[in-house]
């Protein structure tokens, strides 16, 4: 009994060695790569970081309202900082995909492979993002700029909307570039869209109506035509 016992303890030993012995080195590797990865994703991060404020990025995203959105939204990087954050991030993940695959282990080298499929779309989706937040600010300036040029009481709510309208739509052309859901964000992008804009004319409408028969009351006068001199007698 005691023999049996001993020779349980002893294989299992052997077959911890030799899984130790087949997993070791591809963990050394994986520690190796990940270590890389940090390296040269603090390099890039810091050298794209001081490229970027040397070519004055900072002072264009702030012209175009970016900045400004980063702060609104409780990032208080500026947006040199945050394109090197995810130049470090990018890198980063890409190196340790290459060390997961070393490791060997079940299904992960399929994982790393979709991992690897889903990220040019991913970034695709992501430049989509960004493009419509910059046209958005862009285009709601503008026309706040516009509106309170021409004197109109409803300015900042007609940039808000531009705005909304922009980032929504980007997020739904995005998420049908990533494949998801992609009949239903068309369709909930419709409808909201649809409703944002009856809404809007729904206002426009109802708080504009005294606006409006004042401008029809100023036409018709206009298009009156003079009255006629009459003739009397002397």
């Amino acid at each position: 009994m005691p023999d049996r016992w001993g020779d349980g303890v002893w294989t299992a030993l052997l077959e911890t060695r030799e899984r130790l012995a087949a997993i070791l080195p591809g963990l050394f590797v994986l520690v190796v790569l990940l270590g890389l990865g940090v390296l040269l994703g603090v390099i890039t991060k810091v050298v794209l970081e001081r490229g970027a404020r040397a070519f004055g990025f900072d002072r264009v995203m702030e012209r175009w309202g970016v900045a400004a959105s980063l702060r609104r939204s409780g990032v208080q990087r500026a947006p040199s900082g945050v394109l090197g954050l995810l130049a470090f991030w990018a890198i980063f993940l890409f190196f340790a995909s290459a060390g997961v695959d070393a490791v060997a282990l079940p299904g992960a080298h399929s994982a790393t492979a979709l991992l690897l499929a889903f990220l040019p779309p991913l970034f695709a989706a992501l430049l989509i993002l960004v493009a419509g937040w910059l046209l958005a600010n862009f285009l709601s300036q503008t026309i706040l700029i516009a509106a309170v040029n021409a004197r109109l009481p409803e300015a900042r709510l007609l940039a808000r909307v531009a705005h909304w309208a922009v980032i929504l739509f980007a997020v739904a052309t995005a998420l049908t570039h990533l494949g998801i859901g992609k009949e239903m964000v068309l369709v909930a992008f419709g409808i909201t869209f649809g409703g944002l804009v009856l809404a809007l004319a729904l206002a426009f409408g109802l708080g504009g109506r005294h606006i409006a028969a004042d401008l029809l009351r100023r036409r018709l006068r206009r298009e009156s035509p003079p009255p006629q001199e009459r003739l009397t007698h002397l």
